[in-house]
């Protein structure tokens, strides 16, 4: 089955010191190597600050764009993973791998599996 391990955590300081900022990479890549090596990555990137994200909401037939997240909070969401694991033990256990559970948070969420006809769907739509 599919999870995705959403890493949420404080936004990174700009003025943070290279030093701290290569450990944090090279921490990172060595879990991601991690799962390559066991054939468990199935997808991942790492996401922009919330200051360049857009909030888009459609009300009464008008889309409204907000500058920024919706809501407020202290810790965003930074990153994620997508693996395959045998179950959810298995996905929790990738999860505490993840260099951000020191400092922030990660939720782990199975993958809806949609029927047959709506992945065929979904596939066909994304290709174009």
């Amino acid at each position: 089955m599919q999870y995705a391990l959403l890493i949420y955590g404080p936004e990174p300081a700009e003025d943070a010191p290279d030093d701290l900022m290569a450990a944090e990479f090279q921490a990172y890549a060595e879990f991601t190597n991690h799962l390559v090596g066991r054939g468990a990555m199935k997808g991942g990137e790492a996401l922009q600050p919330t200051a360049s994200a857009t909030t888009v909401q459609v009300r009464d037939g008008r889309t409204i764009t907000t500058d920024g997240p919706f809501a407020e909070t202290k810790e965003t969401l930074g990153g994620f993973y997508l693996v395959e694991a045998a179950d959810l033990d298995e996905a929790i256990a990738y999860a505490a791998m993840i260099p951000g559970a020191k400092l922030g948070s990660i939720e782990v969420r199975p993958v809806l599996e949609l029927p047959a006809e709506y992945a065929a769907a979904t596939a066909g739509a994304a290709g174009n």
